[in-house]
């Protein structure tokens, strides 16, 4: 979402670097840069005005313009600025003392609040007992909607039956929720094209039935600045605890992620991130800066890898690594456990520095290349996968015509499968990796 904007800042960055000495002026063009470079993105401007002028204070004082590395420290400035324009510091829902505590998902119709409540009830789950309840009456097959991925998590799911009020919906789900011992109520409610008196009068009425410990506003990150302009009139109308945006995996501008915080005064507390029911993330204002300012995450790449990667099954690899006992069948685990941790664009843009690389620049991840991959060695024998050497010209042919590809794809996944197995091997050669990251470009 904000790989223009990385790159512009990135450009702005790299010429203050190259700067020996900076003075006021030098400070004051590039941000007149960064200005136009966030207006671009599509952020308020109200909220550019002040983001510039707060960075302005802080970059062109003494210590700054007399530091021994200038460039750097502005850098930092507008890392931390950015950190507090998104909040400073992620915020987690307050559920309350009571049991179960009802969440209310606010949003116009279209922003995603029937996956956003699967998706925020399965990752909820982990540590306390869900339960779901659509009270849309208004859109064809909505409730049936969530029942059906609610299953896919296994998760509670009230079944309105002949009800029709969705306030008398909320209100038995809820009872309903408390008598199966669970311990929280997610409510995915009714959205229209435009706010309305007739959506806010249900959604007050809603929120006097079950008292809910937050209302969340589902945020839709492609409608830019009118995202934010709802969010705005909703807190306005009803108050609002806390925002999660959706579709950030898209290609927007991102200024509504930069503009939210500031303008309606509530906190993002995820982001969606992809359609599966597991994309979904906690927001991290210092890590979302560090992303745009092209530093990259390492926090929720390792946090992903943790939450996917099986680590005894890890410490077998290492012992294979060693032994130079790399097989396609340890590949292809390897390939469907990077999967589970999301697309590969995601993944590769929390490896800092991974964007400055001039060989991957132009390079666009294909998660369709992992699946076909993964299809070639599916067709392989256990003999095959466990021995690359007997593969020859008859079997390729048969393992094309299994997975749907063709031989030069086999042989494509052969050569770069035995690149990698001498990569590794170096790697677990003494002294290896520290010789590679020596020779690494950045």
């Amino acid at each position: 979402m904000f790989e223009n904007l990385s790159e512009k800042l990135e450009g702005i960055f790299k010429k203050l670097k190259g700067r020996g000495i900076l003075n006021e002026e030098s400070v004051n063009v590039a941000l007149k840069e960064i200005r136009i470079a966030l207006l671009e993105a599509d952020v308020n401007f109200k909220v550019v005005k002040d983001f510039i002028e707060d960075v302005r204070i802080k970059a062109v004082g003494r210590e700054v313009l007399d530091s021994i590395t200038p460039g750097q420290q502005v850098v930092k400035i507008v890392h931390d600025q950015l950190v507090k324009l998104m909040g400073g510091v992620n915020t987690n829902i307050k559920f309350g003392a009571r049991i179960p505590a009802p969440l209310m998902l606010v949003g116009l119709q279209g922003c995603g609040k029937t996956t956003t409540a699967v998706k925020l009830a399965r990752l909820l789950s982990r540590e306390k007992k869900v339960y779901l309840v659509s009270a849309d009456v208004y859109r064809p097959a909505a409730m049936e909607q969530l029942a059906v991925l609610g299953r896919q998590i296994n998760a509670g799911v009230f079944a309105a039956g002949n009800l029709k009020n969705p306030v008398e919906i909320c209100v038995q789900a809820v009872e309903e929720a408390k008598r199966e011992g669970c311990e929280v109520v997610i409510i995915d409610t009714a959205g229209r094209l435009h706010i309305d008196e007739a959506l806010m009068d249900e959604l007050k009425n809603i929120k006097a039935g079950v008292n809910p410990a937050e209302i969340l506003y589902v945020a839709d990150a492609m409608t830019g600045q009118d995202a934010v302009n709802v969010g705005s009139k909703f807190n306005d109308l009803i108050g609002i605890d806390g925002i999660i945006m959706t579709k950030m995996d898209g290609d927007a501008r991102g200024g509504a992620a930069l503009s939210l915080q500031a303008v309606v005064g509530k906190p993002i507390k995820f982001v969606g991130i992809g359609e599966k029911v597991d994309a979904l993330e906690v927001f991290h204002p210092e890590r979302m800066a560090s992303r745009i300012l092209g530093m990259g995450d390492i926090l929720s790449l390792v946090e992903k890898a943790q939450a996917n990667v099986d680590e005894k099954e890890s410490l077998q690899l290492q012992k294979k690594i060693r032994k130079n006992e790399f097989s396609l069948e340890d590949f292809r685990n390897q390939l469907t456990q990077m999967r589970k941790m999301g697309s590969l664009k995601d993944v590769l843009g929390m490896i800092p520095g991974l964007n400055k690389v001039k060989a991957l620049k132009n390079v666009e991840p294909d998660d369709k290349e992992l699946i076909k991959i993964t299809a070639i060695i599916d067709s392989m024998t256990k003999k095959e996968r466990l021995n690359y050497l007997c593969i020859d010209g008859r079997r390729r042919k048969r393992i094309a015509l299994g997975s749907g590809t063709s031989v030069q794809d086999v042989n494509k996944l052969l050569k770069n499968y035995v690149d990698i197995r001498k990569m590794m091997k170096k790697f677990s050669n003494k002294g290896g990796i520290r010789s590679l990251m020596r020779n690494f470009p950045f």
